[in-house]
Order: C-alpha cells, then sequence, then structure tokens
C-alpha cells in the first residue's frame, strides 16, 4: 500500500520546528507592531498639537482677546485627546497689547510618557513632543 502523502510532506514530522520558529519569530513581529502603535500615536499627537497651536494662535492675535480665550480654544481642539498641555502663555511676553504687525508665538509640549496608549513606553519614552505656531498681530 502507497503512503499518502499531503501537501507533499508526511504527517508529524515537523511539529517541534514550527513550534520553534515562532518562538523565535514572535518577539520580533510584537516588537514590530508595538513600534507601529507608538509612532501611530506619536504622529497622532503631534498633528493634534500643532492644530491646537495654530488655533490658540489665531486667537491670540485677534484685538481684544485675552490669554483665558486662548487657552480656552487650545483646551476646546484638544477635548477628548487625552491630551493635556497645562497653561499656555503666548510669546512675545507683552502679546496683548503688540502692535500690528508683531509676531506671536503659541507653543505647546507634552511629554510622551503622559500620551502614550502604551502601559510602559519602550520606544519614545523620554521623548517631549512640541508644536508652535506664530502668526502677526492683528491688533491697531
Amino acid at each position: 500500500m502507497a503512503r499518502r502523502w499531503r501537501w507533499g510532506r508526511r504527517r508529524g514530522g515537523r511539529s517541534g520546528a514550527a513550534l520553534v520558529e515562532m518562538a523565535v519569530v514572535f518577539p520580533l513581529l510584537l516588537a514590530m507592531i508595538l513600534g507601529m502603535v507608538e509612532m501611530a500615536r506619536l504622529g497622532m499627537v503631534t498633528q493634534l498639537l500643532s492644530t491646537a497651536a495654530r488655533e490658540g494662535c489665531r486667537v491670540a492675535v485677534i484685538p481684544g482677546k485675552t490669554q483665558t480665550d486662548v487657552q480656552a480654544r487650545i483646551n476646546a481642539v484638544l477635548a477628548g485627546s487625552g491630551i493635556n498641555v497645562g497653561t499656555v502663555n503666548p510669546t512675545p511676553s507683552n502679546w496683548a497689547t503688540a502692535s500690528s504687525g508683531t509676531p506671536v508665538t503659541v507653543t505647546l509640549s507634552v511629554p510622551y510618557s503622559q500620551v502614550t496608549w502604551l502601559p510602559l513606553p519602550r520606544f519614545l519614552g523620554g521623548a517631549t513632543i512640541r508644536a508652535s505656531a506664530t502668526m502677526n498681530s492683528e491688533r491697531p
């Protein structure tokens, strides 16, 4: 009687080899997946901070707006994202009374360890994410 071959191999000849291969490949695969999650979160937080800085700067250059208005706009943009940037102070220090054409800058920063989705950020744990926007004052 002829032996039956299945997919070109005999049955039961490589069960241990598959386990060893999986033990070697799985940690590398897991590291790649976690790295992609961290990089995706980094990109997402960077874009959110850039948008919040730009919106805060838009408010800062309008006549009659205060630091409270700037902070409220930044908090509104970041609402629901889990990002807290604390108190934001536009520069220069006299931005609220700066004459027309004076550059006003809003800078936001947050430690990556506060915004990561992973319990222990392995790749970017010590990084700080920064974003800023500069516009000219529109005050008379």
